[in-house]
């Protein structure tokens, strides 16, 4: 039987059998509709959802932890279920993404339901930036060395930076920044409902217009100066189009033109500065007051913390994934920042995959036709006979 991988992301979870080309994306959410009382909304059960706007967030992780089973129960019902995935549990082997130091009660909470309410043949569980090392070394196509690789994963609740030798994480030099992109749409949301129109219950709409129109400067103060100008002059500024959910379904960018002729019926924001000042926490996060180092900072941090020796291989092999490397410029940089403050004498590569979002479930489903991959696994057999017991001993998880 082929494996199920579930990449259980905070924001998104990508689910799917080894066999299939592509994963199934899932909003890690139960949400709820101001103009549809009568329902609740499972994951992608809000493309059924006609109007968007006042949305409520029932959300099962909390600052990237996963806390509440009684959401994330549903949602894992959801995409078990013959709508999405028609798992058959007695015969299907599972492997679960968790974060980085995830707490020992959750996994605990992650074996029990996996094995005693689902009853799955067999469990591995393991973290989404192990994969994308696993992949990135086996790939065919990457030339960069096989000694050491840096992973750079930013997603939903927080980024972490994690540096791996000969495939094994270096856990003494893993560095969590805690900015991810619910931090990005939230202080977006703030600054919007400041300056032009209140959108604090827009979670949903302000999410699209982020991916829509930001990006990640590499000249953040000659853009602050283009900002600052009128147009034409200003070539930054963009009108973002709100859906009304009549005429208008999804959000969209108005290029300048199209501004200039535009007769002004629809409900618009104006993005400036906003565009490229929002991303630029990924990278100074203390610009709002969290006591936290940027991405670029981090990455030379965590080389500090590994032998000598490794660094140069580090810095050449430098992987980014999660949904904040889709952000134009997000990999530029990086590089920017990170040549900057490397040694001249060392050597900087950065690569992202084509789709960073669901390249550790892709990593997942190499994995899974590993010869190895069975002895990893818990089955359920021995879960009942030795516990937890036997997901520590096999599970390399902390």
């Amino acid at each position: 039987m082929a494996t199920l991988i579930l990449d259980n992301g905070a924001g998104s979870a990508k689910v799917g059998f080894s066999t299939d080309s592509e994963p199934k994306i899932i909003p890690n959410c139960v949400t709820k509709a101001k103009n549809v009382r009568t329902r609740i909304f499972i994951g992608d059960q809000i493309e059924d959802c006609k109007d968007l706007s006042s949305l409520y967030y029932l959300l099962p992780f909390q600052k990237g932890f996963l806390v509440n089973w009684e959401i994330e129960k549903q949602v894992w019902d959801h995409m078990f279920s013959k709508d999405v995935c028609q798992v058959e549990f007695n015969e299907t082997t599972i492997m679960v993404t968790e974060p980085y130091f995830n707490f020992p009660s959750v996994g605990e909470a992650i074996n029990e339901v996996i094995f005693e309410e689902y009853q799955f043949q067999a469990l591995h569980r393991t973290q989404a930036p192990t994969l994308t090392c696993y992949k990135h070394q086996t790939d065919k196509e990457t030339s960069g060395s096989l000694f050491g690789t840096l992973v750079v994963d930013s997603g939903y609740s927080f980024s972490h930076i994690v540096p791996f030798y000969k495939n094994k994480p270096i856990k003494e030099a893993i560095i969590r920044v805690n900015v991810g992109g619910k931090v990005l749409t939230n202080h977006l949301k703030e600054v919007i409902s400041y300056r032009s129109l209140m959108v604090m219950d827009e979670t949903y709409v302000i999410n699209q217009m982020k991916e829509d129109v930001c990006y990640v400067s590499t000249k953040f103060n000659k853009d602050m100066g283009i900002a600052r100008l009128k147009a034409p002059e200003n070539t930054i500024s963009r009108d973002y189009i709100l859906p009304d959910y009549t005429h208008i379904k999804r959000g969209y960018v108005r290029s300048q033109e199209e501004s200039a002729k535009a007769k002004g019926d629809e409900q618009m924001i104006r993005m400036n500065n906003e565009r490229f000042g929002i991303p630029e926490l990924l990278f100074r996060p203390s610009d709002v007051g969290i006591q936290e180092m940027g991405i670029s900072e981090s990455i030379m941090h965590c080389v500090s913390l590994v032998e000598e020796e490794l660094v140069p291989h580090l810095l050449n092999n430098i992987v980014l994934t999660g949904g904040n490397a889709l952000l134009p410029g997000f990999q530029d940089r990086v590089f920017q920042d990170v040549r900057s403050m490397a040694c001249d004498d060392m050597d900087v590569g950065i690569s992202t995959p084509d789709n960073p979002i669901t390249y550790a479930w892709q990593a997942g489903c190499d994995f899974a036709l590993d010869p190895s991959f069975p002895s990893v696994c818990v089955s359920r057999h021995e879960y009942e006979e030795y516990g937890h017991s036997a997901c520590l001993n096999k599970f390399n998880v902390s």
